[in-house]
């Protein structure tokens, strides 16, 4: 029975890993593949200052993380595919599950009336493959990547932008709530007019880097999110 809600969200617009997705750091794991691919040398300095790079930017589309890290376009699709293809490989290899609480927080949003959308930076490849491994195809009203709201990723508003046209469950971006677990995740709400622009204390970046990027709220994880989305207004 759909649940009658005290405030004015209507649309939830969630990041995966990091934010309802455990991956165990595989993300730094295919960076090695990518750097491999390009002939970073493991453990040499270059490697080091590209991998700090990579973890400070969690949350950008990767195609544009590694076009500032390899400067040519040929150079960072090279890089983005060996990325992708060791990123794929590790989520077939069964190494990543949801964040806990993450399905059960979709699940009540949904019966609370809400239309989810799922986004991430990763290549709809990538997307689909954590997608299959967690039985989530069906989880959410819509999935998201880059490619799919132009080609821009975060900080970019576009992909909440795009969920809020594809989806129509919103008379006005205030009706929106954004949760993710990085400054850019943040950045990408803040830009869209989302009414909540909620951070989750989960994934890459700490509860001072989701503030000074405009989160409204800061949560320990994305389970509480159906909680503040009630008394949102109220």
């Amino acid at each position: 029975m759909v649940r009658e809600l005290n405030a004015h969200i209507k649309l939830a617009v969630l990041d995966m890993a990091g934010t309802t997705v455990a991956d165990g750091g595989l993300v730094e794991r295919a960076f090695a593949a990518a750097a491999g691919e390009l002939g970073v040398e493991p453990g040499s300095p270059d490697h080091a200052a590209k991998l700090d790079y990579v973890r400070a930017t969690m949350g950008e589309s990767k195609i544009s993380v590694f076009r500032h890290l390899f400067g040519a376009e040929d150079l960072a699709r090279r890089a983005n595919t060996a990325f992708e293809k060791a990123y794929g490989e590790l989520v077939d290899g069964g190494l990543v599950a949801p964040l806990a609480g993450a399905r059960e927080a979709i699940d009540e949003l949904r019966a609370d009336g809400l239309t989810v959308v799922l986004t991430t930076g990763f290549a709809r490849v990538t997307q689909d493959a954590i997608l299959a491994a967690l039985g989530w195809r069906d989880l959410a009203d819509l999935t998201l990547c880059p490619a799919d709201a132009g080609g821009r990723g975060r900080p970019y508003p576009d992909m909440v932008l795009a969920a809020f046209l594809r989806t129509g469950a919103a008379d006005s971006v205030r009706e929106i709530a954004v949760s993710g677990d990085t400054a850019y995740d943040m950045r990408s709400g803040v830009r869209a007019g989302a009414g909540i622009v909620a951070g989750g204390r989960t994934g890459a970046h700490d509860e001072p880097a989701l503030r000074d990027a405009g989160a409204t709220h800061v949560l320990p994880s994305v389970a509480e999110l159906p909680a503040l989305i009630r008394g949102f207004g109220s």
